[in-house]
């Protein structure tokens, strides 16, 4: 049975300060709990409109203080602008405080200034995320004592505090070489909403490759995907949903800074009714049968939804508690149970 979380970009649409856009992304997640979302996931950006949150694990902290029952995820967490071990420190403290709610998701990111302006550098980001990796997920694993020694790390054999929480990490992957890897150590998958699904089935495939190459079990993992989901009642919705989106990626992502010119820019517009075409945009019912068919071929459970499209505030909320009937009816009418949330806490 399917389960759905927040994805929660922490846009600044026109009209709000980059300030009331985080303070939008708590009345979001305290919205979704009451929808009956069973989770939310907070992304980081640095110096753009894109997202105003800089800090995902900071943010996911306030929003375990300001919910109840909600799981917090990152999505993600950029690996190539920290270290390891503090970023373990983190999650570590935030699984302490919140039993059972965290999810640290993790990724790359791109090669943006961001790796000039803290240090760590494009080599960091093009040759260094095995490594990183691999030191985050000993730190994580439960051991009392962990040491590395490598190319970008080294760590003395140091105390574990506060103790590793023994929990997966989340890798996003655009790629299958991240998937292999994100594999072999045995951490799921964050797939983007990005690719079709077809593209997710060939890097779970390189997943699962991965995994049995190194004695993972394949089926132990709890694989993610992001996907737009906006409830539009009449063309007038999709209307808007495709204006604010449009300009919201123009402004926001044109703001990336890159390290590595040259790099050719998407037709945003094109971009947003490529994603309106495939994602889950529509009257309830289309919503709820688009997220099912992706579960089904994919295999992934577990969705995480975009919700704030629209970029208004009310709007927002009224599509995060339009989501959660559409999402809970069907969970009802599938388990024959009578449920009335589209998901509770695992």
């Amino acid at each position: 049975m399917s389960a759905y979380d927040l994805f929660q970009l922490g846009g600044v649409f026109p009209g709000a300060s980059p300030a009331a856009a985080l303070r939008r992304a708590v009345s979001y997640a305290r919205c979704a709990e009451r929808a009956g979302f069973s989770g939310t996931w907070i992304a980081e950006h640095h110096f753009i409109e894109y997202g105003a949150n800089p800090s995902a694990t900071l943010m996911a902290a306030h929003l375990l203080a300001a919910t109840e029952r909600l799981q917090v995820g990152t999505a993600v967490a950029v690996l190539s602008n920290r270290h390891p071990v503090a970023l373990g420190e983190e999650a570590a403290t935030l699984e302490a405080l919140a039993p059972g709610r965290f999810r640290l998701g993790i990724g790359r990111g791109g090669p943006w200034i961001d790796l000039d302006v803290f240090g760590s550098g494009l080599d960091r980001y093009e040759r260094g995320f095995e490594e990183g990796l691999r030191l985050l997920s000993a730190w994580l694993s439960g051991e009392a004592e962990v040491s590395h020694s490598g190319e970008f790390f080294d760590v003395p054999p140091v105390r574990v505090m506060p103790p590793g929480a023994g929990r997966p990490v989340w890798v996003a992957a655009t790629g299958a070489g991240t998937a292999r890897l994100a594999g072999g150590l045995g951490l799921p998958l964050l797939l983007g909403m990005h690719a079709p699904d077809s593209d997710h089935l060939a890097l779970l495939e390189a997943w699962r490759a991965g995994a049995e190459a190194n004695g993972r079990d394949p089926g132990a993992a709890e694989h993610v995907s992001a996907h737009l989901a906006q409830v539009a009642t009449g063309p007038g919705d999709t209307g808007r949903l495709r204006a604010s989106l449009t300009e919201f990626l123009t402004r926001g992502v044109g703001q990336y800074v890159s390290l590595k010119p040259g790099r050719g820019r998407r037709d945003h517009a094109a971009y947003v009714d490529w994603m309106i075409d495939r994602h889950a945009v529509g009257p309830p019912e289309h919503v709820a049968e688009r997220l099912a068919a992706s579960a089904e071929k994919t295999g992934v459970a577990r969705q995480l939804l975009l919700v704030e499209g629209m970029g208004d505030p009310e709007a927002v909320r009224d599509n995060i508690a339009a989501l959660g009937e559409a999402l809970s009816t069907t969970a009802a009418a599938d388990s024959g149970t009578g449920a009335t949330a589209p998901s509770r806490p695992a």
